[in-house]
């Protein structure tokens, strides 16, 4: 069970007060007091140590939600989102006009990316990293073999690969632009045959990440994401021509 963050904050004066609660929030998550995956105090515990009302502790904890940094669970409690989440929200409403063109730059961008984070992992993958990325590998058909979703697994997949390409500033643009297309990459896995295609295809990038093959590792990455690419756009596609379902912007807005 994920452990609740026990640092206390201060209180604050009755000033701005959302906008100084907002200030304190982030502080305590930014200076690592409470760090990712842990659970924050609840609000009753919060409003007596800040001294304030619940009114203005929900906006703060709201705002803190829009960018990322927190992820409310009905029933469970509000929790630390991993940093690779923060701001990646407000990028999304940023893309409340998107059209094709723009989701097409996205996908093309994380197409570039992804290959040359494949062809880095192979030259510098660890023998550990590399193992990582075979687990990963086996979960997504572990999962597909019991019925479950394999988009978890897919995502471990893509971050052990980024993790042995040793380029924290790839890595994080990457996580960003897959954060962006989360679900449209959860809906192309619910199309029929696709998890069985993507399967193979990720083990074809684990084989050459193995065998340290870094122009194998780009050919196989790029073909993989080049063909998601193109399904995710016929997806897209297909959503926003139907009147019952939401746009392209506010399903993008739903992605967590």
């Amino acid at each position: 069970m994920a452990k609740r963050a026990s640092s206390p904050a201060t209180p604050i004066t009755r000033t701005t007060l959302t906008a100084s609660t907002f200030e304190q929030l982030i502080s305590h998550v930014v200076n690592g007091d409470w760090t990712a995956g842990e659970r924050i105090p609840p609000e009753r515990e919060l409003c007596q140590q800040l001294g304030i009302a619940r009114t203005s502790l929900r906006e703060a904890l709201k705002a803190m939600e829009l960018i990322g940094m927190l992820d409310s669970r009905v029933g469970d409690g509000t929790f630390v989102c991993p940093r690779s989440e923060f701001l990646a929200r407000p990028l999304l409403w940023a893309f409340t006009g998107t059209d094709q063109t723009e989701l097409r730059d996205i996908m093309e961008a994380r197409v570039l990316l992804e290959r040359d984070l494949a062809g880095l992992a192979a030259e510098r993958g660890s023998v550990e990293e590399v193992e990582q990325i075979g687990c990963a590998a086996r979960a997504m058909k572990e999962c597909f073999l019991a019925g479950r979703q394999i988009l978890n697994a897919d995502m471990s997949f893509h971050l052990a690969v980024a993790a042995a390409a040793h380029n924290e500033v790839l890595t994080n643009a990457v996580q960003l632009l897959r954060n962006l297309l989360r679900q449209w990459i959860q809906l192309r896995l619910m199309t029929p045959e696709v998890p069985q295609k993507v399967i193979k295809q990720h083990q074809e990038v684990y084989e050459a990440i193995r065998l340290h093959d870094p122009e194998k590792a780009r050919a196989v990455m790029w073909a993989h994401v080049s063909e998601t690419s193109v399904s995710v756009a016929k997806v897209v596609a297909q959503r926003s021509k139907s009147t019952e379902d939401l746009p392209v912007s506010k399903s993008l807005i739903a992605v967590r």
